[in-house]
């Protein structure tokens, strides 16, 4: 059955759901005021595509309304089970969106240093979407044996590189998996523009999809090398820490004062070491820029003509770039309140 007028109405005022409150505010962003004085009948999901980035986010609001039929007609639904009701609402959406709109396929894009290892994960967490590092899964096809995993690992173990075809396969078959049905981030991956041709090609043939966003972060290359010289890592997590701008809270240096002490690079929530990347050297970066410049930036022309590149200014505080990251990522930046 239909949800009661009563149970409509108030349903926004009521709702106990952890899960659409957790993200109704994630999506706050969007200047869009969701009190209750401000959702009308009016309010339809062209409103809420528009609006938000994550389309799922719009289950909460496309019921608030006396005249929406949201239920299908086999569904029994207690006008006061507001929980069950927001949850099956929440799911059919989700399904809805899954099913007929385009995905949010964002390559994040940037030189060593810019932040890439920083902000993926805030966007994961804003967006919902997973962020998917090639280098990851192909260890994790390799480890489950995978027909694929297979082929790669016996490249490997002879010395040689992985292909261009055999990454491409493992991406195709990551993305199958229920956690992208509504997007996914691509982080190290297409590094080349042979590399993007043969993904534009993969996602159109077997997902009828195309990239949605290209990020790119952008730092002048003086300013890279205090910050790749500096960063530590958490190897189980991914997460960063850098020295000077996110030192870890048990940092200690020698009594020179610049060297830190390695034994108290340590994770602040796990206790576990840091460590530093070999490559993360004045020396090696020089090399990682060249290679970056005259390949990777061949990306950002191959995806311009389609205007789905953001370019972002990386050269500032952390929650700056944060800002125009979100900005970027907003589908209609002129929405008003």
């Amino acid at each position: 059955m239909f949800l009661s007028k009563y149970s409509t109405i108030k349903l926004h005022q009521k709702v106990t759901s952890v899960l659409l409150r957790s993200r109704l505010q994630n999506y706050s962003t969007s200047r869009i005021s969701l009190s209750s004085s401000s959702i009308s009948r009016s309010i339809n999901e062209e409103i809420i595509r528009k609006a938000f980035t994550y389309l799922t986010a719009a289950a909460g609001v496309i019921m608030i309304g006396n005249d929406i039929n949201f239920f299908d007609k086999k569904t029994a639904c207690n006008p006061h089970n507001y929980n069950s009701e927001v949850n099956y609402a929440t799911k059919l959406t989700e399904q809805k969106f899954a099913t007929y709109w385009p995905r949010n396929i964002i390559i994040l894009v940037g030189p060593p240093g810019a932040g890439k290892g920083t902000h993926g994960p805030k966007i994961t967490k804003h967006l919902g979407l997973p962020q998917l590092s090639t280098s990851e899964i192909l260890r994790s096809a390799v480890s489950n044996q995978t027909e694929t995993g297979i082929k790669a690992e016996s490249i490997m173990k002879s010395g040689g590189l992985v292909s261009d075809d055999i990454v491409i396969d493992i991406i195709k078959q990551r993305i199958q998996e229920d956690d992208c049905k509504l997007g996914f981030i691509l982080d190290g991956f297409p590094r080349t523009k042979k590399q993007a041709i043969a993904l534009d090609k993969m996602l159109r043939e077997s997902e009828g999809a195309t990239v949605s966003k290209v990020l790119e972060l952008n730092v002048p290359d003086k300013v890279l090398e205090e910050r790749i010289c500096g960063r530590w890592i958490h190897k189980a997590s991914g997460r960063v820490y850098h020295v000077k701008y996110a030192p870890p809270k048990n940092m200690k240096f020698y009594k020179d004062g610049t060297t830190v002490l390695e034994e108290t690079m340590l994770d602040d929530i796990t206790g576990e070491s840091l460590y530093q990347r070999p490559d993360d050297t004045a020396a090696a970066l020089v090399k990682r820029l060249k290679c970056y410049h005259n390949d990777t930036e061949l990306i950002v022309g191959h995806y311009k003509p389609s205007g789905t590149v953001e370019k972002i200014n990386a050269n500032q505080v952390p929650d700056m770039v944060w800002k125009d990251i979100l900005n970027a990522m907003t589908r209609d930046s002129q929405i008003q309140q």
